[in-house]
């Protein structure tokens, strides 16, 4: 018996055959999902799709016409699909798609984390006949060890360059994985001096409700007993050149490769990943049926 054709094809985006809703497009179209608001998940649409936070965090950046907000679980309309937005667990607004047509659920996860976050919403799972899931990791050698472990991997990091009076450096993407390394380290105590990149994305957490206490922009004094954080690509600015006495990491899933250090030009490499690693995929695969 003939295999059915795909309901979907992947050009520069997902679009969905038989209507006008592409997902994640990365060129501009009529009308996009938008998961969440990295860079490289949106464009200019002339419609989006998203949930409240993804509006807040991406609207700088696109025409406030453009944007079509929708709750997570509140489901809605396109033509004839049936279309709802649930959780993701990949940053603050990152969100999946359920699309209903004809007694058949598509979902479309977009990136995603099964672990828990401080600063996203817990991902969910809903059961579908056609998963189409984002698989950064999907090598077995992609396992990340538990929060605990890359916890106090990351504190043994910190202390370690405090003793030895040099300032700890870390490295995180500004949309997502910088705030909640800040979060984490905030709460565990740490003054935390984040570049004015990611402090600005900090600024929009915070009146989305993310609290970081002890936060702050970087600036020209002492970082002496404080932990520094900038996205990677400063990694050989003139920032980083004030810094005469410095130990860098660099927060990423990639840390689990053996060339990770040269690759990246870092003293240390942490697993901190805001991606499902190749269990969680399989997890998710197996929940969803």
């Amino acid at each position: 018996m003939p295999l059915a054709p795909p309901p979907i094809s992947l050009q520069q985006g997902l679009r969905l055959h038989g209507s006008q809703l592409w997902m994640d497009a990365t060129r501009v179209k009529a009308l996009s999902f938008v998961s969440h608001a990295h860079g490289d998940h949106f464009a200019r649409h002339k419609k989006i799709i998203c949930t409240p936070p993804t509006a807040k965090l991406i609207g700088h950046k696109v025409s406030p016409a453009a944007l079509e907000p929708h709750p997570y679980r509140e489901p809605f309309t396109l033509d004839h699909l049936r279309l709802e937005l649930f959780s993701a667990g990949h940053m603050l607004g990152s969100s999946q798609l359920l699309i209903e047509s004809a007694g058949r659920r598509l979902v479309y996860t977009g990136d995603f984390r099964l672990r828990p976050s401080l600063t996203a919403e817990p991902a969910e799972i809903l059961p579908c006949d056609v998963l189409v899931m984002e698989c950064t990791f999907g090598k077995p050698r992609y396992r990340f060890p538990d929060r605990a472990a890359v916890v106090q991997r990351l504190v043994s990091f910190i202390e370690r360059a405090i003793e030895e009076r040099q300032v700890p450096v870390l490295f995180a993407y500004q949309m997502g994985k910088g705030p909640e390394a800040a979060k984490l380290l905030s709460g565990l105590g740490y003054a935390v001096m984040v570049a004015p990149q990611i402090h600005a994305v900090i600024e929009r957490y915070r009146e989305l409700g993310i609290s970081f206490p002890r936060c702050e922009v970087m600036n020209g004094e002492n970082h002496y007993g404080k932990v520094l954080m900038l996205p990677p690509y400063l990694r050989r600015s003139p920032m980083m050149a004030r810094l005469p006495r410095r130990r860098t990491a660099f927060l990423t899933g990639w840390a689990m490769d053996d060339d990770v250090l040269e690759r990246y030009g870092v003293d240390e490499a942490i697993p901190m990943s805001d991606h499902a690693d190749f269990d969680e995929l399989l997890e998710y695969v197996r929940r969803a049926g």
